[in-house]
């Protein structure tokens, strides 16, 4: 197919209006975490229903085991490939909110940037796409046919989506699911991401005795699960940053030469990185890059660890527990049904005498990695071209959105990962924030990948 004679697309955003109707979700309370915004989620959901349906959209509210979900399509675009678009309007708790510049809820513009819980995760970057598709509308019908797929649970953990999948997995049937809920590589770079790493998280529980003991009548003698559990964590990485539990590494995914020339040649600084968190090195894996590290290798983390006395002064007890929370970030070969098993059956190997050990599974994600070769990413790349003026960097994210590899899996289309973010947004944080600029261009940037996509053949 021939590309279509461009709509300048600028001139015909409504930058106003855009702006006014994102505050306007932004001022609704959604979240999800807190019963008492029941209320609240409600009143997001149905603000996006009458928007898509202001658009044409068959639109509908579907409720949940827990909160309502957004539906709705407009299949207008016969024999064009169906495009899924795939956000969350609900958003994680304000607190603590005295560290708050503004009101988290009122949005307000400081520097050219909107000041507000959920303004980049993710009301600002899944309404850009909303507004994208009434951009392309100004300029005639749509390329492709769409459908929106918003949540109201992805800040819990998304509960109730899996089965929402599979029960409409039908009537979700797309060619290829769209999601900006992440950060570009810097603010210059436009970014396709093309990769996350897989999850497994655990809890390590170490009982000693029945009861504290005293440290002077039972201290050389008693064992004592605070020094077990040290022990433990440290067994756990070598001195070269590998992990130890036998197995672990075994069908990870290699990074290919063709990656590591391309991540080398992103404007990246280790000195800056380690600046911009207030940290004096870097320590990892060796023979890996930080950007390697980062997005295609394995971890293993403490993410918080219990024990013992907590409170001021001095107490002098061997506590009889102790606990610690483990995540290991995993890549492409891993599974993490059976990272988690491996662990739990090697921590009681290492543990030493005396200590009780149990390794209790919390949750985990799959690893999901895109073909670059994948003719809708090269679509994406042709978009970002189009907004930015410059080619994509296709870069791998060393978080995890266990809900991709679920999309997936269950409705079988490829997954692109076109964020409009940024690091210096403060996701789930406060003073979180979404530049003006990065919203507009998300708006141009979701109508250029609609426009692009409506070029891709079937069955490419």
């Amino acid at each position: 197919m021939t590309h279509p004679q461009n709509a300048d697309l600028s001139a015909l955003q409504d930058r106003a209006g855009a702006e006014q109707e994102l505050f306007e979700l932004l001022r609704i309370p959604s979240v999800s975490a807190d019963p008492a915004h029941a209320g609240d989620m409600t009143r997001a959901a149905d603000f996006l229903q009458l928007k898509l349906q202001s658009l044409g959209f068959t639109a509908r509210v579907d409720p949940t085991a827990g909160h309502p979900l957004v539906y709705a399509e407009r299949l207008d675009a016969p024999g064009q490939p169906t495009v899924l678009i795939y956000g969350h309007y609900d958003v994680q708790p304000e607190a603590p909110l005295e560290e708050w510049v503004t009101p988290p809820f009122e949005p307000t513009v400081r520097d050219g940037r909107i000041y507000a819980r959920g303004s980049t995760d993710d009301k600002g970057q899944a309404y850009a796409h909303v507004r994208g598709v009434e951009l392309l509308l100004r300029a005639g019908p749509l390329p492709v046919n769409v459908k929106f797929l918003l949540e109201g649970e992805e800040e819990v953990g998304s509960p109730s989506l899996e089965a929402y999948l599979r029960d409409h997995a039908e009537e979700l049937r797309a060619d290829v699911i769209v999601i900006s809920d992440g950060s570009r590589f810097a603010p210059d770079v436009p970014t396709v991401t093309y990769g996350l790493r897989g999850l497994s998280y655990v809890e390590i529980h170490v009982q000693g005795a029945n009861r504290d003991l005293h440290s002077g009548s039972y201290g050389g003698a008693a064992p004592n699960p605070i020094n077990a559990l040290c022990e433990i964590i440290s067994r756990l990485k070598d001195d070269q940053g590998r992990v130890t539990i036998p197995g672990f590494y075994d069908g990870a995914e290699e990074l290919t030469q063709e990656e590591r020339d391309m991540w080398a040649g992103l404007p990246h600084s280790d000195q800056d990185f380690a600046a911009s968190i207030g940290a004096s090195a870097l320590p990892g894996e060796q023979g890996y890059s930080t950007l390697e590290r980062l997005w295609a290798r394995p971890t293993l983390d403490v993410n918080g660890i219990w024990g013992g006395y907590q409170g001021e002064g001095s107490k002098t007890v061997i506590p009889a527990k102790a606990g610690a929370k483990v995540s290991m970030r995993l890549v492409p070969g891993q599974d993490p049904e059976r990272i988690t098993r491996l662990i739990q059956e090697y921590v009681p190997t290492i543990a030493p005498q005396g200590a009780q050990v149990e390794v209790r599974a919390l949750h985990g994600g799959q690893p999901v990695k895109v073909d670059l070769g994948n003719p809708f990413v090269q679509a994406a790349d042709r978009a970002l071209r189009r907004v930015y003026g410059k080619p994509a960097a296709f870069a791998r994210g060393g978080g995890s959105i266990p809900i991709v590899a679920d999309f997936r899996r269950i409705l079988g289309a490829p997954v692109l990962l076109v964020d409009f973010g940024l690091n210096e947004d403060a996701p789930h944080s406060p003073n979180e924030s979404f530049a003006l600029e990065d919203y507009h261009n998300g708006i141009l940037t979701s109508a250029a990948l609609l426009q692009e996509l409506g070029l891709q053949e079937l069955g490419e």
